[in-house]
């Protein structure tokens, strides 16, 4: 399984659910892209079809087989992309939190949604969100927040030629209940997972419900 983050994020917000997929035998990759996690930044404009190209770098170099691929948030555009691109190496997509619906495409809209997410998560949370902020850099974060918000993900979920698996925090104001739903029926095959309680980040408050429906759709544990 290989774990992708968010805008802004790194891995230390996949840390609990990467732990938490390893408890259970799963051989799991958490991956920071370029520009984040204190990585360098590309010296050129990154688009979601370029991240995707070169995460697809990645998995090629795993010698795994196909793998569970794991996104959160703008991490679930990616993930698709990726997906679309080379399915020989993607067994199963899984879309956490996704983004963006027609209500949050622009700067405003998003930075509200976050802000009201905020009040929603644990302080921990938060403060891995705002210290990988400040790693990031407001001017990679307003680069790749315009490709975030110019992405036609309920599009591309439809080239999706792998099962979709989309979860969400009951509480989360970013990803909608509505929106995810219409996601998953874009795809061919898809579910969707709502996590009771959690909002945004839901794969760092709620790991075990997260990773125990990741698992039972892989068909590797049953959900507990």
């Amino acid at each position: 399984m290989v774990l992708v983050h968010g805008i802004g994020m790194s891995h230390r917000s996949l840390r609990r659910l990467h732990d938490a997929l390893a408890a259970h035998e799963a051989t799991v990759f958490s991956i920071d892209l370029p520009g984040y996690g204190g990585l360098p930044k590309p010296d050129h404009d990154v688009d979601v079809a370029g991240m995707a190209e070169g995460l697809a770098g990645v998995l090629a170099t795993l010698d795994t087989g196909p793998v569970v691929l794991v996104g959160h948030s703008m991490g679930a555009q990616w993930v698709v992309e990726t997906a679309c691109r080379r399915p020989d190496l993607v067994a199963q997509v899984v879309a956490i939190g996704p983004v963006a619906d027609e209500r949050h495409r622009s700067l405003p809209a998003q930075a509200g949604a976050l802000a009201l997410d905020t009040l929603r998560e644990s302080p921990v949370a938060n403060a891995i969100v705002f210290t990988d902020y400040l790693r990031c850099g407001i001017r990679y974060y307003l680069a790749q927040v315009r490709h975030m918000i110019d992405y036609p993900i309920e599009q591309r979920v439809a080239d999706l030629a792998v099962p979709l698996q989309v979860i969400r925090g009951q509480r989360d104001p970013v990803a909608r209940a509505d929106w995810c739903r219409r996601l998953a029926d874009a795809a061919s095959d898809a579910t969707v997972v709502e996590i009771p309680a959690a909002a945004h980040i839901v794969q760092h408050t709620a790991p075990r419900a997260v990773a125990s429906a990741i698992l039972a759709r892989a068909g590797l544990t049953a959900a507990t």
